[in-house]
């Protein structure tokens, strides 16, 4: 077998170089915009006008979740304005459909760490991804590398100390607010959740019953009965793996929670006694993931 040879690749300047424009950046992304590493998403739009703020230049949704990423592109050094404009950007996006998740995009050539910073103040807020790309020349071939420098801050399920507005409340309350068969299959999901660890306990709170363990709030599911369901939050990473095992195991899901980074099902009485397997599965994964 030969050994393939080594060819030191050549680092090339976007903004210097006479060929390779923003748009030439633009329409690689556009033909293809999984290589930004953003998941499976699709190109929607390009230089979409924006009421009295310029264009924005991508427009990208996930295909699943229907996630909507502005992407805003600078060839060179990121600068105030490129970062102002991205958030911009995204703000009046986010205000014209609400009924997506939108998260604002910045890809430059260089992000110095001065300006790294800036963003990270604002990724605490705003869901804001920072992706720096290097053109990379081999032979007569140029080709595009994608990091991600800042990605989006996930938020889990919080602990109950971590949140003013759960409340507590009790069992009852529930009841009045679900059903009497939904609460009991809250109970049926924490006996499961007990065979990962037997300390655990219901939380009853005012917008979700989570997890306690030793009296301490030990969140990775938060339930919540209605009068014919229980929905339930498991704290799992969204991955084309677990989405599958849902799918094949016909769990009647909702949307991913991306903000909360939630699988989110609705479960049955059914559900318990015909798909208790993969369910106990997900939960231990959850668990796991809770527990480090």
């Amino acid at each position: 077998m030969t050994t393939p040879s080594y060819v030191k690749p050549e680092l090339v300047s976007l903004k210097d170089h006479p060929e390779f424009s923003e748009a030439w950046l633009q329409d690689r992304i556009a033909d293809d915009p999984k290589i930004l590493g953003l998941g499976d998403v699709v190109f929607r739009d390009r230089e979409r006008l924006q009421p009295r703020a310029g264009r924005l230049d991508l427009l990208l949704q996930d295909a699943e979740t229907r996630k909507r990423y502005e992407v805003e592109i600078q060839l060179g050094t990121v600068d105030e304005s490129h970062i102002i404009r991205t958030i911009e950007y995204w703000d009046i996006e986010r205000k014209r459909y609400p009924q997506y998740d939108h998260c604002a995009v910045i890809i430059a050539e260089k992000i110095t760490s001065r300006f790294l910073n800036v963003i990270s103040l604002f990724n605490g807020t705003i869901p804001l991804i920072a992706i720096q790309v290097q053109a990379v020349k081999i032979g007569d071939s140029i080709s595009l590398i994608f990091s991600t420098v800042l990605g989006e801050v996930q938020r889990g399920l919080v602990d109950e100390d971590e949140d003013a507005e759960s409340a507590p409340t009790d069992r009852k309350y529930w009841i009045d607010k679900g059903d009497k068969k939904t609460v009991a299959l809250a109970d049926q999901v924490a006996e499961i959740a007990r065979t990962f660890d037997p300390q655990l306990e219901l939380k009853y709170n005012k917008f979700y019953i989570g997890m306690a363990r030793n009296g301490k709030a030990f969140n990775f599911l938060a339930l919540r009965p209605r009068k014919a369901v229980l929905n339930l939050d498991i704290g799992l990473p969204e991955t084309e793996e677990t989405t599958a095992k849902i799918e094949a195991a016909g769990f009647d899901c909702l949307d991913y929670d991306t903000r909360y980074s939630n699988y989110r099902l609705r479960l049955s009485g059914d559900d318990l006694k015909t798909r208790n397997e993969p369910l106990s599965e997900l939960i231990g994964e959850a668990y796991r993931l809770r527990t480090g």
